[in-house]
């Protein structure tokens, strides 16, 4: 088994980042490969870092990027003030798919939301990405709602 950690992303993982998130069929069409990265990522970046309710997370392996997903700490006052977690913009590089990787990185994602306090942890899926469906299904979550969004731009 490949040995992989996890951690808060720093500037330097931008590239890779933003590489992973474009190598995907729906990335490819909304994402800028150009590196460097566009300097929009590099402000978005900021603004999630600086923002103690944000943490971009990569994992490693071999000094390399090769996952990367960002969870949001949501305070809410619905069911007693519970906190939720948020998870978002997953990815894990096409050549490491299959091996267990993608529900480490969940585990620990999970994991961070319990030590943040949330007491649920919620994520959306493109309904043309059926496999990322089952996927989170075979982790646990359930298709609860129907999710609705509305592109501003």
């Amino acid at each position: 088994m490949t040995e992989v950690s996890f951690r808060r992303a720093v500037r330097a993982d931008l590239p890779a980042i933003v590489a992973l998130l474009n190598d995907d069929v729906l990335g490819s069409g909304r994402e800028d490969p150009a590196q460097p990265p566009n300097p929009r990522y590099g402000e978005a970046f900021a603004a999630i870092d600086s923002d103690q309710n944000q943490y971009l997370a990569v994992a490693v392996a071999d000094d390399t990027v090769i996952g990367c997903l960002q969870l949001s700490f949501i305070p809410g006052l619905s069911r007693l003030g519970m906190w939720r977690g948020q998870i978002e913009s997953v990815r894990i590089a096409a050549a490491q798919r299959g091996g267990g990787i993608g529900q480490r990185f969940f585990d620990w994602a999970i994991e961070e939301c319990r030590r943040r306090g949330c007491g649920l942890v919620q994520l959306t899926t493109d309904k043309s990405r059926p496999e990322a469906l089952r996927f989170y299904e075979n982790l646990g979550f359930q298709a609860s709602h129907e999710g609705l969004k509305l592109a501003l731009t």
